[in-house]
């Protein structure tokens, strides 16, 4: 059975990185890619690690296995990964209600992950709900970017509530600027 739980062990951020490996675009291939969604962005051990040692990410388990993830991030980590950077410096600059978001506290998806085996069981909504509850008390909004070509990514994100407030150039295409304002 399946568990939800914040990453405790060093071998749980391994298995996190082990399954974003996994789903990377650039090694699943573009019709694997179109169909089943991708991240794009890789992160190195260390880098988790700082972000971890901030906020631990949330993870699906089963058994010793990481099958699920969300990576949790703030300017905590900023300088460390120039796509996050970049992502950051565009959201202060962006407008969510004519309020500058970095007028605001807003907590930020580093990436959300489900492998395949455990895909369509609700998991994302269970982790993201998991996830408001440990900030909505410190953060208005929770934020992240979705690659347009993305569609079952984006089409979860609205489901959960998230709106588009912007579109970001990164990595070669446009992404979703997706805002979940859990003041609503």
């Amino acid at each position: 059975m399946a568990i939800l739980k914040l990453v405790e062990t060093e071998q749980e951020l391994i298995g996190l990185k082990q399954l974003q490996t996994n789903n990377l675009r650039r090694l699943i291939g573009e019709e694997e890619a179109m169909k089943e969604g991708f991240v794009t962005s890789e992160y190195s051990l260390a880098l988790l690690q700082k972000m971890h040692a901030i906020y631990p990410s949330i993870i699906v388990k089963e058994g010793e296995e990481v099958v699920g993830y969300t990576i949790v991030t703030n300017k905590g980590v900023y300088g460390e990964h120039p796509e996050v950077d970049h992502l950051f410096n565009t959201l202060d600059q962006t407008k969510y209600n004519g309020i500058l978001l970095s007028e605001v506290t807003y907590i930020m998806i580093g990436q959300v992950c489900v492998g395949k085996t455990h895909r369509g069981q609700g998991w994302v909504p269970k982790m993201y709900e998991f996830y408001k509850s440990l900030h909505s008390k410190n953060y208005q909004y929770l934020v992240t970017d979705i690659s347009q070509t993305n569609k079952r990514s984006i089409r979860m994100h609205q489901k959960i509530g998230f709106e588009t407030i912007g579109v970001i150039e990164q990595v070669g295409t446009g992404w979703d600027i997706v805002l979940w304002d859990w003041n609503k």
